[in-house]
């Protein structure tokens, strides 16, 4: 999961979810941490593009921290949102992922319990795919 979703997110995601991401791209950097992507969604979202900088890619324990600096889900409430995603091996063999989201907002702005939820709601749908994707195909990531 880690590397589908993490490492390998700018070719699989786009191939996965053709009707939502258009593309993803490094516009600076390697991929690694330091680097800049954009993600730019297909013309059925209400959103054009985002850009994330990585600001961690722990490969080895399964962390990756990054930052969303600059994009329409931002909107005028916030600077930035910082990602914090760890993966875990559980118990049946699988993974289990932890993210911890913060959100600067621009002055004193209050993000709504519902707007978190729906991110959250939008990442678990990716990962969901992703994951069926990867049971179905089990050899992609060996």
């Amino acid at each position: 999961m880690f590397t589908a979703l993490i490492v390998d997110s700018k070719n699989l995601i786009p191939k996965l979810l053709p009707q939502f991401i258009k593309s993803v791209e490094v516009v600076e950097g390697d991929g690694g941490a330091g680097s800049i992507e954009q993600v730019n969604f297909s013309e059925a979202s209400h959103f054009k593009y985002v850009k994330h900088r990585i600001d961690e890619l722990d490969k080895e324990n399964f962390v990756c921290k990054y930052t969303m600096i600059e994009g329409d889900p931002l909107g005028d409430k916030l600077e930035s949102i910082a990602y914090d995603v760890r993966f875990e091996a559980a118990s049946d063999g699988g993974c289990i992922c932890k993210m911890t989201s913060k959100y600067n907002t621009i002055g004193e702005v209050e993000v709504k319990e519902e707007e978190i939820k729906s991110g959250k709601d939008s990442a678990m749908g990716i990962y969901r795919v992703v994951e069926a994707y990867l049971l179905e195909n089990p050899h992609v990531y060996t």
